[in-house]
């Protein structure tokens, strides 16, 4: 494991959920967390929870929809900290639980736009600086419904396929930076974002033996990747789930 002390890290949808847990965690380590989400409340709570452990954080608000939004938040951290090492893809929005043919197409772009063009946008926006280090970790937050798709949740199944191709094309074009992109899927875990999906009787909350879990129960392997080697893992896929995907 590398030492995290002293790292700047950048977090989407850091202010609720898995975001803030990880948020949180990497402060513990050391690494100095710059939380973005729209909702600037949110990411304020979570600063500010960190700054009462005597950690270092700032909040950004930002649209992860918007790319110069994000190319200015970007701007804000290299100006501040002078470099970014790590960046967490973790922004994201559920779907309407619908088959394709009912299913609304302004549904359809609205979370291809967050989970799969917010994602794209902020790697776009990112890469510049994390070439600039001669190193560097972008961590996507995947999951199984990415590698295996769920009936009547097209959207949400094919924005995080979208965005495991993303993590493995990211890898190849970015190794001889020495620059890792690998996928974190959680399973299921108890949030806002899951309230809709804990409702359904056949969603993975409901599978017999599957790790429900609290945000808290990621950080471990959210570390255990920041911590990686330069030459560690790439283009690979770290998931908590229970179940074959």
């Amino acid at each position: 494991m590398e030492k995290l002390n002293g790292k700047i890290a950048i977090i989407t949808g850091a202010g609720k959920g898995i975001g803030k847990a990880i948020a949180i965690a990497y402060a513990r380590q050391g690494i100095k967390v710059c939380c973005i989400a729209r909702t600037l409340i949110d990411i304020e709570s979570t600063v500010n929870q960190i700054k009462k452990l005597g950690d270092d954080a700032i909040a950004i608000p930002c649209d992860v929809t918007n790319y110069e939004n994000l190319r200015a938040a970007m701007q804000k951290v290299f100006e501040r900290y002078g470099r970014i090492d790590l960046v967490i893809v973790n922004a994201g929005t559920d779907c309407e639980k619908l088959p394709v043919d009912e299913l609304n197409i302004e549904e359809w772009k609205r979370v291809i736009d967050v989970n799969l063009n917010g994602a794209f946008y902020t790697v776009k926006a990112a890469i510049p600086f994390l070439k600039r280090n001669g190193a560097g970790k972008i961590i996507t937050i995947g999951s199984g419904m990415g590698h295996k798709g769920k009936a009547d949740g097209a959207p949400y199944s094919c924005s995080k396929a979208g965005l495991w191709m993303l993590t493995r094309v990211l890898a190849q074009e970015l190794s001889e930076y020495k620059i890792s992109v690998n996928e974190l899927i959680p399973g299921p875990v108890n949030t806002d974002m899951g309230n809709d999906s804990m409702k359904d009787k056949k969603s993975a909350f409901s599978i017999s033996g599957e790790w429900v879990k609290a945000p808290e129960d990621i950080i471990d392997l959210a570390v255990f990747l920041a911590g990686q080697p330069d030459i560690g893992p790439t283009a690979q896929s770290f998931s908590l789930m229970r179940r074959d995907v």
